[in-house]
C-alpha cells in the first residue's frame, strides 16, 4: 500500500472543518494543488474551483469532479452562566454515538480542548427509565473545565468538532471526517496522477462547501461551470458488519471502488455507469455497483444545474459512517483513484 499518499489523507482528516466553516481544509488544498491547474479560485460560498484547460482538441466537453470539504459537526448555540456550551448540529448525528466524546471548540483565540456529554444522571444514580432513554442531539453540552470564564472566550457560531486522531490499521484508515476528506484526497491524487497527459476534456475539480446540509456549494460550483459530465466523490455505507444483512450492506470493503447509482438526490446516467464499468474491467480495477435509498451526494448538484449534466457518483465503501471511527480500506481507496486517473486520461 505504500503508493497510497496517507499522510496527506491524515492531514485532510484531522483539518476541523464543518459547514460554512471550511476554510482551514480549503487552505491545505490550496497548497497542495499548487501547479496542477490552470485556474484556481474561491467562489462566494467559499468552495475551492479549480480548472484544467483541454490539452488538445477543440471544443472540449467539461469534466467537473465535486469533492466536498466539509464534515459533520456543530456550531454553538448558547453558553450558560455557568460556562457550559450548548450546540447546534451541522450535519446528521446518530445521538448514541455521541456519549463521553472529547471535542475541539474552534474560537477565534484559538482552539479549546472539552468534553462534551448529554445531560442528566449519571450511571450510578440512574433510575431504570433514565438508562432507556436516548437524548435528543440538541441535549447534549461541552464542558471546557473553563466554568463562568467559558462565556469570555466562546462566541454562538464557533465551530466545534470531535477531537480524535488519525489511525493507520494496517489495511485499514480510520478517523473522523472520512466522510468526505477522502474526496478531497482523491481529488487531489488523481490530478497529481494525470500528470502531462493530453486529455481533450476540460476538467473542473469543485472542493466544495456546505455539502452536508444540502449540496450548497455543489449547486453555486456546478452552475458556474455548467458541466457536461459532473463525477460526484463521495463515501457511501459498508454494512458489511455483524447485525446488517446482506441486503442492506451497500458495499463490502476491499471489494472495489463503488459506482454509485442511485441515492435519494439522483439516479446516475446509465450509459456513464457502463462506461466507468468497462473502463475498470479492461484496466483490472476492481468495482461495485451502489444504491441508496436515502442520503444524497454532490453529483445530484452537477446532474440539475443549469440545462443540466450526465452524472455519476465515484464513491469509497467506509463503516462506521458519521462517526469519530469512520474505516476505508486502503484497496478501495486505490481502486477508486486509478479509476479516476484511468477515465480523465481518455477524456
Amino acid at each position: 500500500m505504500s503508493d497510497l499518499n496517507i499522510g496527506l489523507l491524515k492531514a485532510l482528516c484531522e483539518s476541523p472543518g464543518v459547514p460554512g466553516h471550511e476554510d482551514r481544509v480549503r487552505a491545505l488544498i490550496e497548497e497542495e494543488v499548487r501547479g496542477l491547474f490552470d485556474e484556481v479560485r474561491v467562489d462566494a460560498l467559499g468552495s475551492l474551483l479549480c480548472r484544467r484547460d483541454a490539452r488538445k482538441g477543440k471544443q472540449p466537453r467539461r469534466i467537473m469532479l465535486l469533492c466536498h470539504m466539509d464534515e459533520i459537526g456543530f456550531l454553538v448555540s448558547h453558553v450558560t452562566e455557568k460556562g457550559f456550551v450548548y450546540l447546534q448540529p451541522v450535519g446528521g448525528f446518530d445521538a448514541r454515538n455521541l456519549f463521553a466524546r472529547r471535542v475541539l471548540v474552534l474560537t477565534e483565540q484559538g482552539a479549546l480542548k472539552g468534553v462534551m456529554n448529554p445531560g442528566g444522571r449519571p450511571v450510578h444514580i440512574a433510575t431504570p427509565e433514565d438508562r432507556k432513554k436516548i437524548p435528543e442531539v440538541t441535549d447534549f453540552f461541552v464542558d471546557l473545565g473553563l466554568g463562568k470564564t467559558a462565556k469570555d472566550v466562546v462566541n454562538v457560531g464557533d465551530m466545534v468538532v470531535m477531537d480524535e486522531p488519525f489511525l493507520d490499521l494496517g489495511d485499514k484508515v480510520v478517523s473522523k471526517a472520512i466522510d468526505n476528506r477522502v474526496a478531497c484526497w482523491l481529488g487531489i491524487e488523481a490530478m497529481r496522477g494525470l500528470g502531462k497527459a493530453k486529455h481533450a476534456a476540460e476538467i473542473h475539480v469543485a472542493f466544495t462547501a456546505q455539502e452536508e446540509v444540502g449540496l450548497r456549494g455543489a449547486r453555486t460550483a456546478a452552475f458556474a461551470v455548467r458541466p457536461d459530465i459532473g463525477i460526484g466523490i463521495d463515501t457511501t455505507l459498508a454494512c458489511d458488519t455483524p447485525g446488517v444483512s446482506d441486503q442492506d450492506r451497500t458495499t463490502v470493503q476491499g471489494a472495489g471502488v463503488g459506482l454509485h447509482v442511485r441515492d435519494s438526490s439522483f439516479i446516475a446516467d446509465k450509459e456513464l455507469v457502463r462506461e466507468f464499468a468497462a473502463l475498470a474491467t479492461k484496466r483490472k480495477i476492481p468495482f461495485q455497483r451502489t444504491m441508496l435509498r436515502a442520503g444524497g451526494q454532490d453529483g445530484a448538484a452537477a446532474q440539475q444545474a443549469a440545462a443540466g449534466a450526465r452524472a455519476i457518483g465515484i464513491v469509497v465503501g467506509t463503516r462506521y459512517i458519521h462517526t469519530v471511527c469512520e474505516m476505508a480500506d486502503k484497496a478501495d481507496l486505490r481502486a477508486a483513484r486509478d479509476l479516476l486517473i484511468e477515465y480523465l486520461k481518455q477524456a
